[in-house]
């Protein structure tokens, strides 16, 4: 599915705007409010709009430190490890991967004697083989998603 040149403005401003209302939302695009909202409502049914949150920078509630940890898991244990995974507040995210890693998890720590505890407590799992950890000293390009929905737009 893709979506249009309304939709992107629509969700481009959201972005820039979080806190907005519908009104004021169909008074910048330029369109009716009933419109704005038919539009929210679409894109939230088909999850391009996952949710309305606020967004939370973890170092701002004290957590610094930002660390990428690659997990080799033993053959067939993927189910399990996910698992011994999720009760770890600090493991922010877990892709599935290619490659070497089995996991990737996007881990945020009070510090580094923290982070070795965090990676400590994944390594508890018997599931788990290896870590492998990066710590991430600065953000260069930090998440954008405006960019993306522009291009989107303009591929057929």
């Amino acid at each position: 599915m893709s979506i249009d040149d309304l939709d992107s403005r629509l969700l481009v401003t959201m972005r820039e705007n979080p806190r907005i209302g519908l009104t004021e939302l169909a008074r910048l695009l330029g369109v009716a409010r009933g419109t704005v909202q038919a539009r929210v409502e679409k894109l939230t049914a088909r999850g391009v709009i996952a949710d309305f949150g606020p967004t939370i920078i973890p170092e701002e509630v004290g957590y610094p430190i930002l660390a990428f940890v690659s997990l080799q898991i033993a053959q067939g244990r993927l189910a399990e490890a996910v698992e011994a995974l999720r009760p770890i507040p600090e493991i922010l995210e877990v892709y599935g991967t290619s490659g070497q890693a089995d996991l990737l998890c996007r881990v945020v720590a009070r510090s580094t004697p923290d982070l070795q505890e965090i990676i400590a407590s994944i390594l508890t799992s018997p599931a788990v083989q290896r870590t492998d950890t990066t710590i991430a000293l600065s953000t260069q390009l930090p998440y954008r998603i405006a960019p993306l929905l522009h291009a989107a737009v303009a591929t057929p």
